[in-house]
């Protein structure tokens, strides 16, 4: 089992910089911290200093080094030639390869602030970004008519190396729609142990259909791993009783270094390949200091 990172990009800080340094800090404790792969989020017209994904990515890519990299893109609120264009430099930026992490998205205050159109036409937008932005990446020039009416489109640079498209969702046409259109699977953060199984089976059966093999099948987690059972416990659970983003208090895990990897080991035994972190704490200091706990879990679960 692999073990990557989605760092958080949204601070209410009265210092921009300060966020900013604090993203800049965390992405180089996971790559000291050996995790496998580093991912930043997308969210617009938020009311607190949000980091864009792929602008604060090409500075994170001087931390990281030759392992895997990649931004979420909500389809839908983009412009497919625009997208296609920041993965082709990002891609070239960075010494690893690139990961597609992609989905529909949600919240009709963004849709309406970025002018995307109304929040039924989304899946209709994003296969059809969908497949703009893979066959630009692939070199091709493109027309197409649609949501998207674009002409004679091309880009330039386009990535040395075929960039692996992870589709996420968990409604039934959504899973469908990752085994049908993705290489690989990205489950969310809010499922409980239980619907992590469940939604696992179900992609692979529409995969079985499809005729398509995963490439990787991935979950999202929300964690803290403290240098024992009780220290994770102080830190974490003021969090979740606090109600953290309305998840079942099974979505996250937390503990030992011993006791994450059990965790997570149990996901590997489902048949998830990828567990992608994301931190409870919101103090840097705790934050960090869980990333540089992930090395041991990182060890602990690399054959599982």
């Amino acid at each position: 089992m692999r073990i990557g990172i989605s760092l958080r990009t949204s601070f209410e800080v009265d210092d921009v910089r300060l966020g900013a340094r604090w993203v800049v800090e965390r992405a180089r404790a996971a790559h000291d911290a050996r995790l496998d792969s580093l991912f930043v989020g997308d969210h617009h017209v938020v009311p607190v200093p949000y980091y864009q994904g792929p602008a604060i990515l090409g500075r994170l890519l001087t931390e990281w080094g030759d392992r895997p990299f990649g931004a979420l893109f909500l389809l839908p609120l983009w412009n497919p030639v625009i997208v296609a264009e920041l993965v082709g430099t990002l891609a070239a930026l960075g010494e690893g390869r690139f990961i597609l992490p992609c989905a529909v998205g949600g919240g009709a205050g963004q849709f309406a602030g970025v002018g995307a159109g109304p929040m039924g036409e989304r899946a209709a937008r994003f296969e059809a970004g969908l497949d703009i932005v893979r066959r630009l990446l692939d070199g091709e020039t493109v027309t197409a008519d649609g949501p998207y009416p674009v002409r004679e489109a091309r880009i330039a640079p386009v990535p040395a190396e075929p960039v692996e498209v992870w589709i996420g969702g968990t409604a039934p046409r959504a899973i469908d729609r990752a085994a049908r259109l993705g290489d690989g699977f990205l489950a969310n953060a809010d499922l409980t142990p239980d619907q992590a199984r469940e939604v696992l089976d179900q992609y692979r059966e529409r995969c079985t259909t499809h005729g398509r093999t995963a490439s990787a099948t991935a979950i999202r987690r929300d964690v803290h791993v403290g240098i024992d059972d009780a220290t994770a416990a102080a830190v974490a659970e003021p969090v979740i009783a606090a109600g953290y983003r309305g998840f079942d208090p099974s979505a996250c895990t937390y503990g030992s270094a011993e006791t994450v990897a059990e965790r997570f080991r149990e996901y590997a035994a489902m048949g998830y390949t990828d567990v992608i972190v994301r931190h409870l704490a919101d103090d840097q200091a705790e934050v960090l200091a869980s990333i540089a706990q992930l090395a041991a879990v990182h060890a602990l679960v690399a054959d599982a």
